[in-house]
């Protein structure tokens, strides 16, 4: 019988995987964040490292990276207003605008020539209504490795709107953050485990770098 981690590795075949960031931007896990606790938890427990880490495989692998990425016209205009997260959002220090250094990717993620960064003016979700999901199509895409955050909202979003598309959805629990830091394993464990592969980030790691059998 295969064990879970020849399983994972079945499901991360550098040939049809994609991996996902999600809100990985300066304005969000920057050191001038909108949501400073968010970029601590997301620092602080190692997830952005880890992020950072799964990129640089990719690239070194050749699996596609695409960059999901948040924000809004100065005139708002296109904006979702019908959710208090909205509202609350409208009156941070820190927009998340259009063509500012708050919507540029955040270090330590290195974004290569290859990458795809996908923009989104409304919603929840990095794939509903955005370019995701027609190129993930594109791609050949079977498996989409998702990180990032927030384990609150954007991050089951994103799992949810992969698995209703027919994707395999891998989450590295280690590589997504959200607040307070016990929501997140919390949420994983009764959430994202019912409709997700579950793995750490060095487990993603060691699939993307063992050889592949001959067939």
């Amino acid at each position: 019988m295969p064990s879970s981690y020849d399983r994972l590795a079945e499901l991360v075949d550098p040939a049809s995987t994609v991996l996902l960031t999600v809100e990985c931007q300066q304005g969000v896990l920057g050191p001038d964040s909108a949501l400073p606790e968010l970029a601590h938890e997301a620092r602080a427990s190692g997830a952005l490292a880890n992020i950072a880490r799964l990129v640089a495989a990719a690239h070194d692998t050749g699996v596609q990276v695409i960059h999901a990425i948040a924000e809004r016209r100065p005139d708002g205009r296109g904006a979702n207003h019908n959710a208090r997260l909205f509202r609350a959002a409208e009156r941070l220090p820190v927009q998340q605008l259009s063509g500012t250094a708050a919507v540029r990717v955040a270090p330590p993620i290195e974004v290569a020539e290859e990458d795809l960064v996908v923009r989104r003016l409304h919603g929840l979700s990095p794939i509903q209504g955005t370019d995701v999901d027609p190129l993930l199509r594109n791609l050949g895409c079977r498996t989409l490795v998702v990180t990032g955050v927030s384990a609150n909202v954007a991050i089951p979003n994103a799992v949810f709107d992969a698995v209703n598309r027919g994707y395999t959805a891998v989450v590295p629990a280690d590589a997504i953050a959200g607040v307070p830091s016990e929501y997140t394993p919390a949420m994983v464990r009764n959430t994202l485990a019912l409709v997700a592969t579950v793995a750490t980030t060095d487990e993603v790691l060691g699939c993307l770098k063992r050889p592949r059998r001959r067939v």
